[in-house]
């Protein structure tokens, strides 16, 4: 009797293939899990049947269903499509920079859409929040434009570290100049929000305008995803295999800039989210951007979802901002990656 033939080959895809799905689907469960007790938790105690009916069976006469509804649950939703927006903006960065250390707060990316969100509050301060996010966009894309001309400059040409150097300064050029808008118009209690970093603000409205803008950009991104994965292999790389380099780098580094400016305007400066999920990612399931990009996004929504839900229940009643729950990860782990770099220099 004839044994059927199996290649290892085949096998092994084949386990790599139910890996990959099985670790897709814990993060899938994970983030549900995380938004279900970010809406049950607050200062008011709802029985998690009651959040339940809330979602299901919406009825505003009763002030539980209207505080899920209204507050919570637009909230928790936002903190998670900013949070995958802000890790796809630092997977795409640093898929086509080649730079681990690339993200939008560390690469002044996050700074200029603070600055041009400072400049709308002191000169155009009842502006429609969709005007409010395509100035956030356009600063966004001022500050990269010029951090990859001044990394460019030096003799050689741009590199990893040039890039995070030339992030670094643009950054605090950029952070200091917000600040003095802030204390020269008063804005000082308005920008406090955006500053700390928070979902608190975020409605239905903002949603609304949020939801396509981030959606449509990641589904965008996609296509991408085999020239970004041969990409980060190294330039030489890339051009043998017939990747428009330059085209790729343009696109992605846009896409990388719409996300960034556009969660910057809803939720404020956080960084690390972008620094830190792109490397668990590629951890749990390789280098390749297919599956790279929408793992970080789903792990960036549950960092951002558990950061929002720290904030509330490190002291209850008040809020810690949610910037310094991302921090207390992210710190740590930008000093580890900055030593093994240089290690490895």
């Amino acid at each position: 009797m004839s044994v059927p033939f199996s290649s290892p080959a085949a096998g092994q895809d084949a386990r790599s293939l139910t890996r990959h799905s099985a670790v897709f689907l814990a993060a899938a469960l994970a983030l549900l899990l995380a938004m279900f007790f970010a809406v049950s938790f607050g200062a008011k105690d709802i029985t998690f049947g009651t959040v339940w009916e809330a979602i299901t069976a919406y009825d505003p006469a009763l002030p539980a269903h209207q505080i899920i509804h209204e507050l919570r649950l637009p909230r928790v939703l936002g903190a998670a499509l900013l949070g995958a927006a802000f890790a796809a903006a630092g997977a795409l960065m640093q898929g086509v920079t080649r730079n681990p250390l690339a993200d939008s707060g560390l690469l002044g990316i996050n700074s200029g859409a603070m600055l041009a969100v400072a400049l709308s509050f002191a000169f155009f301060p009842n502006l429609p929040y969709g005007t409010l996010i395509a100035l956030s966009f356009g600063g966004a894309a001022c500050s990269t434009l010029f951090i990859f001309l001044l990394g460019s400059a030096a003799p050689g040409g741009l590199t990893p570290l040039r890039l995070t150097v030339a992030g670094s300064v643009v950054a605090a050029m950029l952070g200091s100049l917000t600040a003095g808008i802030a204390i020269y118009y008063e804005l000082s209690q308005d920008l406090a929000f955006w500053y700390a970093g928070g979902a608190a603000g975020v409605k239905w409205l903002h949603l609304r305008l949020l939801l396509p803008v981030i959606l449509g950009t990641l589904v965008c991104t996609l296509p991408l995803s085999r020239s970004i994965s041969i990409l980060s292999l190294g330039e030489e790389t890339a051009v043998n295999l017939g990747i428009r380099t330059r085209r790729t780098r343009v696109l992605a580094i846009g896409a990388a800039v719409l996300l960034a400016g556009t969660a910057v305007s809803a939720v404020g400066p956080v960084g690390f989210v972008g620094l830190v999920i792109p490397h668990m990612a590629r951890k749990l399931i390789g280098t390749d951007y297919k599956r790279v990009l929408p793992l970080s996004a789903l792990l960036g929504a549950l960092l951002l979802v558990l950061a929002d839900l720290a904030s509330r229940a490190a002291d209850p009643p008040r809020e810690l901002a949610i910037g310094v729950m991302v921090a207390m990860i992210g710190v740590p782990f930008f000093l580890y990656l900055a030593r093994r770099e240089r290690s490895g220099l």
